[in-house]
């Protein structure tokens, strides 16, 4: 028993530890259906398609989240440079309100109308009304910062392993860990 306590113990002193490139990669591979964009201070969630240029959106956000600016255009999407290239796979495309496509290999799109054109299909905005999508999108603005990640951003007042959200991380939440972990608490 004192051999299972000690176990525990360490698993939940290193689950504590912000371990963070090690962490950030077990969470990429695990997140691989699901992008977080931040407009704002506000995140969403979009489902992620299975092609090559996703794929390699996915290898870059591994690394980092990538932040871009973009402007409204044609009132019906928000769109601008990536500043890199991904491989294209485009189709004639009806794009609806919460699709992310790539356009000419180099810039993301992103609508809250619909369009009809060539493009690489990248995502889907998540359970967002065209309305929500419209507030969310910053529609008819410019210069609109966009961040993409693979992990939902912290919020600035909280404290990675502060499990009892009282502002530090002390033996309370180890101990919250060890109950969640043998089952006594969920």
């Amino acid at each position: 028993m004192k051999t299972m306590t000690r176990t525990l113990l360490m698993l939940a002193a290193l689950m504590l530890c912000d371990c963070s490139s090690e962490e950030n990669e077990v969470m990429a591979q695990t997140m691989t259906q699901k992008m977080f964009i931040t407009i704002g201070g506000v995140t969403k969630t979009a489902t992620m398609v299975d092609n090559v240029a996703m794929q390699e959106l996915v290898t870059r956000l591994q690394q980092a989240p990538v932040t871009v600016t973009l402007n409204s255009s044609g009132g019906f999407e928000i769109w601008g440079a990536l500043g890199f290239s991904l491989t294209t796979s485009n189709q004639q495309v009806n794009a609806q309100p919460g699709d992310i496509v790539l356009y000419n290999g180099s810039n993301i799109c992103m609508f809250y109308g619909s369009n009809s054109w060539s493009y690489t299909r990248l995502g889907h905005i998540d359970g967002l009304s065209e309305s929500e999508l419209r507030t969310f999108l910053h529609a008819g603005e410019n210069n609109i910062s966009v961040t993409l990640s693979l992990l939902e951003p912290i919020a600035t007042n909280q404290i990675r392993g502060d499990l009892n959200g009282d502002g530090q991380v002390n033996v309370a939440d180890v101990t919250i860990l060890i109950n969640i972990i043998i089952g006594k608490e969920s």
